[in-house]
């Protein structure tokens, strides 16, 4: 039986931090794929949380009601993320030779390096099945979404998975007549 918690208790909220933040932290890694960048998101998450705390309503889990302020503010993150990227681009152009970035030698899996190209509605999708094994229809209450609406993001997300995922996977056949 889930926890139960009461909204605008002080109490209550402390200990849905200790018992969650650990998955939203996971969802934001995996996402964001920076961990400095997912704890960010995650302080910000739990204070845009608790302020509306005592506004929150139980008809809805309160760990989906987390993940869906998580995932918003992952998007926005993300977004301001890349403006930042076209603005160091802009700032860059003309300078000689770029340093190379010391993150991109920390290589990760096949999947997870996919799996922060696909879109981010896609991706945390995903995460949120996989990773937490969620279902559908509390993926859909925590995004806001149809559940219909989950279901086509995962489905689209697996096909370009696959896709993806096959290309690097597969080796190249050399025809040895050539």
């Amino acid at each position: 039986m889930p926890e139960q918690y009461e909204p605008g208790s002080e109490a209550d909220f402390e200990r849905l931090y200790r018992n969650t933040y650990r998955r939203i932290l996971g969802t934001l890694i995996t996402v964001l794929g920076d961990r400095a960048a997912a704890e960010d998101c995650a302080q910000d998450t739990f204070e845009r949380a608790y302020k509306s705390w005592a506004s929150w309503r139980p008809d809805a889990p309160v760990e989906a009601w987390l993940h869906r302020i998580a995932i918003n503010v992952a998007i926005s993150d993300r977004r301001r993320y890349r403006l930042r990227q076209v603005g160091e681009l802009v700032r860059r152009l003309g300078r000689p030779g770029p340093a190379p970035d010391p993150t991109a030698l920390a290589e990760r899996s096949d999947l997870i390096r996919e799996l922060r190209k696909l879109p981010t509605k896609q991706a945390v999708a995903l995460v949120m099945r996989h990773y937490h094994g969620y279902t559908n229809r509390e993926i859909a209450a925590a995004l806001g979404v149809a559940e219909q609406t989950v279901a086509s993001r995962m489905a689209a997300a697996r096909k370009r998975l696959q896709v993806t995922l096959a290309d690097t996977r597969e080796p190249k056949m050399v025809d040895p007549a050539l």
